[in-house]
């Protein structure tokens, strides 16, 4: 008894619900019907505005969403970057201005010294902003900066004679290099953070192309929705009374009368007439959907193309990807076998070091390799060029460095060297030497390559580094190994010394990362 009462109780609401909105919709209705044109015109344009102000909106948020925490991220990085390059040049002037104590070396010291302190205290400091790892930081750098002032003033102003002038002197440039380090690491922190940032931020605008579709949508169904009602109640009236108005000029009253519910301008036009074109408007009707089914089965033949077209490529990139590098080795293995075989060593010893050249090529993937694994290519390289050309080209290699725990960028030292055979050492009858040298200095890893070959003029020396800085594509050679050293090593660089018909150095600079203790 309970079940059936309560099955009548909901049934009534759902009921009552129903009509409701039913009403609603019908009040809503009438009331449109009875706006003027002049009204309903207005009140399109009106959507039209609100949909297109709604999206600027949305566009300025999404912006501040994206770029007001990315800029931020930019800027502190910008100071901290500022910061360090202000203690390297402070550090750099005051050993200059140890050594020569002169009114123009001072007079630098001090303004790099000024804007060492500027940067210092540039440098954010909000705990809300920045939080505690690198407010920790920061409040250790500026600490640590106000006791390295007084040390490094003490210095400067003691007398070179003074037996605690050289303590001094060293526990100044121990500050200096801990300054560094706080800096170095300050800016790992506000790279992490900015990272942290980012991640956060990368899951919200992967959102926002999917919201803004779904937006669009509504926005554009609003948009169709009411053109589909101007449409209705003023296009398509006007439309039939032109055509009931010409076939009543040639004496056709076949048609039905137009029945239009809305009590405007038009309705009372359309009421005017007794004959209207039902049966036309049934056929518009039927032509557009034919079109739009024409419509619908070209767009379903241009996407079944555009898949067979993806078919193919796909079919020829597995056909690629078929083609193993391993054929390539196993082969020269094979030819190597044969050459040991026959008795033939040097050919064996070739096949071997072109092997190992293919297979460094191809499977190194990685930015930067142990500078021992350079030099392997480079000395297999070298080989076949010995062989290739006899006695004309000679090298030696002079490495004053742990090869295995120095790291340098992949594919240096071969496309270096290949421009020295073939720029330099071919061109010349009697061929010359080539001379690799690396040590390392002050943190920094040098990297000298020179040939006897035949030079350039200071013109042709200018044209290069003109093209080494331009934004051209710059292929695998020595522009290849410029842009990239630039980009991976702050503080390195490239250098290109030579003289016409005595040969061209050129030097590479390489900052290497110091462990923090």
């Amino acid at each position: 008894m309970g079940f059936c009462t309560l099955f009548l109780y909901s049934t009534s609401i759902s009921i009552i619900i129903k009509k409701s909105g039913a009403g609603l919709k019908e009040k809503i209705k009438l009331k449109w019907q009875a706006l003027t044109i002049k009204k309903k015109i207005s009140f399109f344009s009106k959507l039209i505005f609100m949909l297109f102000f709604l999206m600027i909106i949305f566009d300025i948020w999404v912006m501040r969403f994206s770029l007001y925490d990315f800029k931020n991220i930019l800027d502190e990085n910008l100071e901290i970057g500022t910061l360090l390059q202000c203690i390297q040049e402070e550090t750099q002037l005051f050993s200059e201005y140890i050594k020569e104590p002169q009114k123009n070396t001072e007079k630098k010291l001090n303004a790099a010294i000024h804007r060492t302190y500027r940067a210092v205290y540039d440098l954010p400091y909000d705990y809300d902003a920045i939080g505690e790892r690198r407010y920790n930081k920061t409040w250790a750098i500026r600490n640590f900066y106000e006791v390295y002032q007084l040390k490094r003033d003490e210095v400067i102003s003691m007398n070179e004679s003074s037996r605690e002038y050289i303590v001094k002197l060293y526990e100044v440039y121990d500050m200096q290099d801990y300054l560094l380090q706080y800096a170095r690491e300050l800016m790992n922190y506000a790279l992490n953070d900015g990272n942290t940032v980012y991640q956060k931020k990368v899951p919200g605008l992967m959102r926002v192309p999917f919201f803004m579709v779904i937006v669009g949508c509504f926005l554009l169904a609003g948009v169709v929705k009411q053109t589909e009602l101007l449409n209705k109640n003023i296009t398509v009236p006007i439309l039939e009374l032109a055509k009931a108005a010409k076939r009543i000029g040639a004496n056709d009253f076949s048609g039905k009368d137009v029945e239009i519910e809305s009590q405007d301008e038009i309705g009372e036009l359309v009421h005017a007439f007794n004959k209207m074109k039902y049966a036309t408007g049934e056929y518009i009707q039927v032509l557009e959907e034919q079109r739009q089914t024409l419509d619908l089965l070209h767009q379903e033949e241009l996407e079944r193309l555009n898949v067979e077209k993806h078919l193919e490529i796909t079919r020829l990139e597995l056909l690629k990807n078929q083609i193993n590098p391993h054929f390539l080795f196993n082969t020269l293995n094979v030819i190597g076998g044969m050459a040991n075989l026959e008795e033939a060593p040097t050919t064996e010893k070739m096949i071997s070091a072109l092997s190992s050249i293919f297979r460094y090529n191809l499977r190194t993937t990685d930015l930067e390799v142990p500078l021992a694994q350079e030099l392997k290519v480079v000395q297999d390289y070298m080989y076949l060029q010995e062989m290739r050309f006899g006695g004309r080209i000679s090298y030696h290699i002079s490495c004053l460095v742990d090869s295995d725990y120095m790291m340098v960028p992949i594919y240096t030292f071969q496309p270096l060297v290949e421009n020295a055979i073939i720029h330099g050492l071919s061109q010349k009858e009697e061929g010359g030497r080539i001379r690799i040298r690396i040590w390392e200095k002050n943190a920094v890893l040098f990297i000298a390559i020179g040939d006897t070959g035949i030079g350039m003029t200071p013109e042709e020396l200018k044209q290069l580094m003109e093209r080494l800085n331009s934004n051209e594509n710059q292929g695998i050679g020595l522009g290849n190994i410029y842009k990239r050293i630039l980009a991976m090593y702050p503080g390195g660089n490239l250098k290109i010394y030579s003289k016409k018909s005595a040969g061209t150095v050129i030097l590479i600079q390489i900052p290497q990362k110091q462990e923090i203790t």
